[in-house]
């Protein structure tokens, strides 16, 4: 049976009936997937009876006051709207604590309320930062999923414990299936190595410890899921893996996102004109998957666990490359189409570039026109009585480049069976309202909501200053042209200044098309 063709529109919504009268907790719910997996549970399924939202204390601003935070950015103006700013409040219970400290940081009070009331547990707090500190890493993502565990087994009603993890954890699998894998190490004792030494021992056996894997975060969250496969057979768990997850196609607001991870960041430093060379293979593929598709894709998987009781699906990859693929090379040509329509206020230059092959090509390029560029206008600042910022962000782009070249240049593919397995149970009504699939999309469309969004969310420009944006594009191409004229003829100037052979040839060929023209 077809998927959203089982029932006609007065089917009923089992994901709702799912939810009903539940009590869920989620981990997580301030990071970029978490507020759009919030937003969902309060807009769509508002039958649920209380959501638990552990918050930790962040530069001095208490839980309370980040939810409140979270629950007046333009994510929510919809459901706002459509529920008011009191009834949200009422319906989130902010519990004070931090994943990465012993016992999760909950006051006794706080664990014994969790205990008694959770019905479905979403762990989603990790630290996504590829470059982040070993010891920081795991007791975040690896030791917190295991005190996240002991929590669950106490809870005296729990259905379901929600483990997201990342389809990017295995990476010595070229085909990930939906099935759990060997950790790169026993997480209990590489937990209690870090809990004991000190920092800067951690950090000189990184690289021993890390093995054939890239980053802390494809390791701590591979020790993360043997944690969780350890567990399955005492508490309900389930794993989900989503892809890289970009902003948000449709609901609530297209293009929305909070950071620059991912394409984002490529299109806004090509946009810029700061990024102009990457090394990688233009046709290879990354696998994306935009927030709200892995939201509703969460659901799905609850649901199917939960409604329909198939218990035998434990881990669902979350991935879209099997049903169609984004190379590299489609999205810097769409990216670059799309600024030209939209460009981004004060381009440092005309955006321009291109994906190298060879890392020596790539080398020599950064260098070229990346770092000699950037000492020359830091120089400018500087003598202008500025701050010198270009050479501390190109090394922030280079240290960037470390982590994407090394996915940039491998491919991966995945799975999703099981997920295209529980989309089939979806009548009409579910089809639509939790959708799960991209057949519909338009990626000039999306990724042009991803453009414009960005310059309002994440570089706060207003479309009031597009106009103003388009007379500098203008000016900067020009700028271009006549750097590359003046630079070519300087090179030429110079090789006829030493060489007699190059003047000879360059005599010649300028006689020759003068008589061709005078003919």
């Amino acid at each position: 049976m077809e998927p959203g063709k089982a029932d006609g529109a007065d089917a009923p919504d089992r994901i709702v009936e799912t939810f009903a009268n539940r009590k869920i907790m989620v981990t997580g719910g301030t990071g970029f997937l978490g507020k759009v997996m919030l937003e969902k549970f309060l807009r769509c399924l508002p039958e649920i009876a209380q959501i638990y939202m552990l918050i930790r204390l962040k530069k001095g601003k208490d839980p309370k006051h980040r939810l409140l935070e979270i629950l007046n950015s333009p994510l929510f103006e919809q459901v706002k709207a459509q529920r008011g700013l009191p009834a949200l409040e009422k319906a989130i219970t902010v519990v004070s604590g931090d994943v990465s400290l012993p016992g999760l940081g909950l006051s006794p009070e706080d664990r014994k309320m969790l205990c008694e009331n959770v019905d479905i547990v979403y762990h989603a707090a990790a630290t996504v930062r590829f470059d982040e500190l070993l010891k920081t890493a795991v007791l975040l993502n690896t030791r917190g999923t295991k005190q996240m565990i002991e929590l669950a087994k106490e809870m005296k009603n729990l259905l379901l414990f929600v483990h997201i993890s990342t389809a990017y954890c295995h990476l010595e699998e070229k085909v990930l299936y939906e099935k759990t894998y060997p950790p790169p190490a026993d997480p209990h004792k590489v937990i209690k190595c870090v809990e004991w030494m000190d920092d800067d021992v951690v950090e000189a056996m990184t690289d021993k410890i890390l093995g054939k894997l890239p980053n802390t975060y494809a390791f701590t969250k591979a020790l993360s899921e043997g944690l969780i496969e350890e567990s399955m057979p005492h508490i309900p768990s389930i794993i989900l893996r989503p892809s890289v997850v970009i902003p948000v196609w449709k609901d609530p607001l297209p293009g929305w996102t909070d950071n620059i991870n991912g394409p984002t960041g490529l299109l806004i430093g090509a946009g810029k004109g700061v990024i102009r060379t990457m090394y990688c293979n233009e046709n290879g593929y990354a696998d994306y998957l935009p927030a709200d598709i892995a939201v509703n894709a969460i659901l799905l998987c609850t649901c199917n666990f939960i409604y329909f009781k198939d218990h035998e699906k434990r881990v669902y990859n979350l991935t879209s490359s099997s049903e169609f693929k984004v190379p590299w090379t489609e999205i810097i040509e769409r990216g670059r189409k799309i600024t030209q329509r939209v460009p981004l206020n004060g381009i440092l230059w005309y955006p321009g570039g291109s994906m190298k092959k060879s890392r020596l090509l790539h080398n020599i390029c950064v260098l070229l026109f990346h770092m000699i560029p950037a000492y020359f206008i830091d120089a400018l600042l500087f003598l202008a009585g500025y701050k010198p910022i270009m050479c501390r962000i190109h090394r922030r782009i280079n240290k960037g480049f470390e982590v994407f070249e090394y996915y940039a240049n491998r491919q991966w593919d995945f799975d999703n069976s099981s997920v295209i397995d529980a989309r089939r149970r979806m009548n009409s009504v579910e089809y639509k309202k939790y959708q799960v699939h991209g057949d519909d999309m338009d990626k000039d469309e999306y990724f042009e909501a991803c453009i414009r969004a960005a310059r309002i969310y994440i570089l706060n420009e207003t479309p009031e200053t597009l106009p103003a944006a388009r007379r500098h594009l203008r000016v900067m191409y020009w700028v271009d042209v006549f750097t590359k004229i003046f630079f070519f003829l300087l090179l030429i100037y110079v090789l006829a200044s030493w060489s007699e052979s190059f003047r000879t040839l360059l005599t010649d060929s300028a006689t020759y098309i003068l008589k061709t023209i005078m003919k």
